[in-house]
């Protein structure tokens, strides 16, 4: 598959380094920074253009004539949209992804289509990321919530404490422990490896566990785990940029929200346009105004600036003070475990959010959704099944019959309205949605293959 990608920022690295390391995938990056596209150059096996990415000239050297899917990553939405545009009008490019930030377009539902801008699918990254930080403070205790399904299932993960029921007892048990909710492990991870899932597995005190239920036995399940937080009240975010207006936007109705912006100008226009959220104007690594502000009392600090040392240092100190919980965004990947390991409880990555939903629309098949995991090397996807018992490997099939590659985990069955967890005799059937965990995504290919035999992988 032929593959554009413009924009080598932190998104657009990231896609090329995913894109890349998939045999199948032939990738090209366009930039106007002639440094960072030797850089990429260097790692990865890519080609690249340096120019403008709307340029007509500059998409042709990339070999837009013959491309699969151009994906526009560049900071600008003027640019990222006219390069879709270009790339249709001129050469009819079957798929053309474009990031989005301004909600002044993506309010606009008639502004992208087959008769209006030519962008097949855009891609808000601060959308992504406000709606992963606010599913987290709605599971206190959860380093991930992710959705499947149109959130009717939800892939967690959490840290297993020592205090949760389920603690140093058997995988099998856990039907016992709570009769009346289905869930499945689908991964756990222990001291940084994976452990395979099986009945006779223990969960210990440490480990990272990922589990699969229906989005009302979340809490039942995360109860397994360790002991049940309270709820969250008490917010502190730190930045009223993009990412920090938007998230105090979408909690401030239920939660009772602070929000610091340094910027005076960017302060004043952000208290306006929020309804109960008290915005202060200062240094959200100030010890004194996080003191003055009661920071021991808040459930939630989340530093979301521009600057990531800016919020690892707010974060750690808001910790330090008292806050309960500490959330830091992070741009290097690389750095998330490395912060998680000290005082700040959840760092949150852009490129890893982001990255998920672009796979989704590059996969081969009818991939519906698809969340990157553990820094990009485990993956998780929730799949169409299309085809018949004759046409079809797994159609008409149980469970227990089908070979998934190593390290892939079946982990729930959506069929229609109905969320049913995945067991050896649970059968597939046309139309089910699959969701399935992959603990090493270089395998992602053999999940492919499995589906080669049915209409979703022509």
């Amino acid at each position: 598959m032929k593959i554009i990608i413009l924009g080598a920022g932190q998104v657009g690295r990231t896609a090329a380094y995913h894109l890349s390391r998939e045999e199948a995938n032939d990738v090209t990056v366009v930039d106007t920074n002639e440094e960072v596209l030797r850089e990429l150059q260097d790692r990865l096996d890519i080609r690249t253009v340096n120019g403008n990415a709307a340029s007509p000239r500059i998409l042709e050297a990339a070999g837009i004539a013959n491309t699969d899917i151009l994906v526009a990553l560049t900071n600008s939405d003027e640019v990222n949209m006219l390069a879709c545009q270009v790339a249709w009008t001129l050469y009819r490019t079957p798929k053309k992804i474009a990031r989005v930030r301004s909600s002044a377009y993506t309010e606009r539902e008639r502004l992208f289509g087959e008769n209006a801008v030519a962008v097949d699918v855009w891609v808000s990254p601060e959308q992504l990321i406000t709606e992963h930080i606010a599913r987290l403070i709605r599971y206190p205790g959860a380093l991930q919530v992710l959705d499947f399904a149109d959130g009717r299932v939800r892939l967690v993960g959490i840290h297993a404490l020592k205090s949760g029921p389920l603690v140093g007892q058997a995988l099998k048990t856990l039907r016992e422990h709570i009769p009346a909710a289905d869930a499945r492990v689908a991964a756990i991870y222990r001291a940084g490896r994976s452990i395979k899932p099986e009945g006779s597995t223990v969960i210990e005190d440490g480990d990272e566990v990922f589990f699969l239920a229906a989005r009302e036995n979340i809490r039942t399940v995360m109860k397994e785990m360790r002991r049940e937080e309270a709820p969250v009240r008490r917010v502190v975010i730190a930045g009223g940029g993009n990412i920090g207006f938007r998230l105090a936007s979408r909690l401030e109705d239920k939660n009772q929200v602070k929000l610091i912006e340094r910027d005076k100008k960017r302060a004043r226009r952000v208290s306006e346009q929020l309804k109960s959220t008290t915005v202060l104007q200062g240094d959200a690594a100030d010890e004194q105004l996080l003191l003055e502000e009661n920071i021991d009392n808040a459930d939630v600090f989340a530093a979301l600036t521009n600057s990531e040392e800016a919020n690892i240092l707010s974060a750690m100190l808001a910790k330090r003070l008292g806050a309960h919980k500490a959330m830091a965004l992070i741009n290097k990947p690389s750095y998330v475990e490395l912060i998680e390991s000290g005082s700040i409880d959840v760092a949150i990555s852009p490129q890893t959010v982001t990255i998920g939903s672009l796979l989704a629309h590059v996969r081969r098949g009818d991939v519906v959704r698809v969340h990157s995991l553990r820094r990009g090397a485990a993956e998780a996807l929730e799949v169409v099944v299309h085809g018949d018992a004759d046409s079809s490997r797994i159609v008409g099939r149980r469970i227990e019959e089908i070979t998934l590659p190593e390290g892939t985990t079946l982990g729930a069955v959506v069929r229609g309205e109905d969320v049913i967890i995945a067991h050896h005799d649970t059968t597939i059937q046309p139309d089910d949605h699959l969701i399935l965990f992959l603990t090493d995504r270089r395998h992602i290919e053999a999940v492919e293959k499995l589906f080669q035999g049915s209409a979703s992988f022509l």
